[in-house]
């Protein structure tokens, strides 16, 4: 008999026990929130919602939830971080947020002055600090690393041509060009000037010169007979 109650008593404490686990089990599920299981993550603007990794490095991003109670509500605030936070702690930028059935939601997209960050991810029924998550903004990386610029070439030039033609034909000094008609004196040498034919200029002055002579003698006789 003792023995039959020993194990009824065993027995009894071994039912109490299965049924009471799921009880214990759900009060402590209560207790720490299956929010506080959730996660947060930095996206960049081009990256889907379905992926679930971290984008430290951004430009323009969103805040993509994944885990968290169904319909949860959540408040976030971004703050200017070091090394770069002029003032540490200052709050850029905050918003708020109720996630899906699935315990998923996601910001609008948005932007940043270039430095570092940090956000803190807050929700009803956490335990603890906030969730947060560290990230660099990195606008003007992007727009530098654009492309290059291609050097433009000047209107009155084509590329693969010279820039300047070579003269048609090379300048012929002003001293240098034949004259156009002989000269009627001589050269340094004192020769007489020749006309077409070869006879000397002045030989032939002195003859017009004496036949002029001859002529104007006849008629001053003439006229004095």
């Amino acid at each position: 008999m003792r023995t039959l109650s020993r194990v009824g008593a065993l027995s009894a404490v071994a039912a109490a026990a299965v049924f009471c686990a799921p009880a214990a089990a759900h009060a402590t599920a209560t207790a720490v929130g299956h929010g506080d299981n959730g996660t947060v993550k930095i996206h960049d603007a081009a990256t889907g919602e379905e992926l679930r990794k971290n984008e430290p490095h951004v430009c323009e991003f969103y805040l993509d939830a994944f885990g968290f109670d169904s319909v949860q509500k959540v408040d976030w605030h971004i703050e200017a971080w070091a090394p770069t936070a002029a003032v540490k702690g200052e709050t850029v930028e905050s918003g708020a947020i109720t996630l899906d059935g699935e315990g998923h939601g996601r910001t609008e997209d948005m932007t940043l002055p270039d430095g570092h960050y940090k956000l803190f991810w807050n929700f009803e029924g956490e335990n603890g600090s906030a969730k947060h998550k560290v990230f660099w903004s990195e606008c003007e990386d992007e727009e530098e690393g654009g492309g290059t610029a291609t050097p433009s070439t000047p209107a009155s030039e084509s590329p693969g041509e010279p820039t300047s033609e070579p003269s048609a034909s090379p300048s012929t000094p002003a001293e240098a060009a034949p004259s156009a008609s002989p000269s009627p004196q001589g050269g340094a040498e004192g020769d007489l000037a020749e006309t077409g034919n070869g006879a000397p200029v002045g030989l032939l002055s002195a003859a017009a010169a004496a036949l002029l002579g001859a002529g104007g003698y006849l008629v001053f006789r003439r006229r004095k007979a």
